[in-house]
């Protein structure tokens, strides 16, 4: 398999169930895979770029894992985005560093699924909120090669053990989801 890298986006990962189960699951199954859990990497948000820019060269697939908050990234993966995607590195002059990679969006969200239709409450579906990055790869000639979402997975619904272990076996099967996918890069 190719280098696989996992960018944990989650800003608080100890609090987690669904993001913590989910690369709980990627870390068993890919051992080979380098996972940076950024809230332990930068609890400041004062990213160390060159090491990250390092991380990004060496790989050849990029999965970017986080919680939908406000339908976008967190901050924290919005702070480590802007911090080492520069002009000169992964797009602008010279900047062909992250060409030809594959990214992969691997994302939960609180509210349930069905809200996130055309239909449902909030209005747009899930692939809606991602054309940021999607932008972002046609710019830095990087390719877009999908997402896999859960919804349903918010700390406000575990009100019991039941409730929270519900919830970790969906996110145990997000998981499965995503290795499939990259099975097939």
């Amino acid at each position: 398999m190719k280098k696989v890298l996992i960018i944990s986006g989650h800003t608080d990962l100890r609090t987690s169930v669904a993001n913590k189960a989910i690369l709980e699951v990627l870390a068993n199954k890919l051992p080979d895979a380098e996972i940076a859990e950024l809230d332990s990497l930068y609890p400041d948000f004062n990213i160390d770029v060159k090491a990250e820019q390092r991380r990004l060269i060496s790989a050849d697939i990029i999965v970017l894992q986080f919680p939908i908050f406000w339908y976008s990234a967190p901050s924290l993966l919005e702070r480590w985005m802007e911090a080492t995607f520069l002009f000169g590195f992964s797009h602008g002059d010279n900047g062909d560093k992250l060409k030809g990679k594959k990214l992969i969006l691997s994302f939960t969200s609180g509210a349930p699924e069905d809200m996130y239709t055309h239909d449902g409450w909030i209005g747009y579906t899930p692939d809606e909120f991602m054309s940021c990055f999607k932008a972002t790869c046609k710019l830095c000639g990087i390719e877009y090669a999908g997402h896999v979402y859960t919804g349903g997975v918010s700390y406000a619904a575990r009100t019991s053990p039941e409730l929270a272990e519900s919830q970790k076996e969906k996110s145990v099967k997000h998981a499965e989801r995503l290795l499939e996918l990259l099975r097939t890069l």
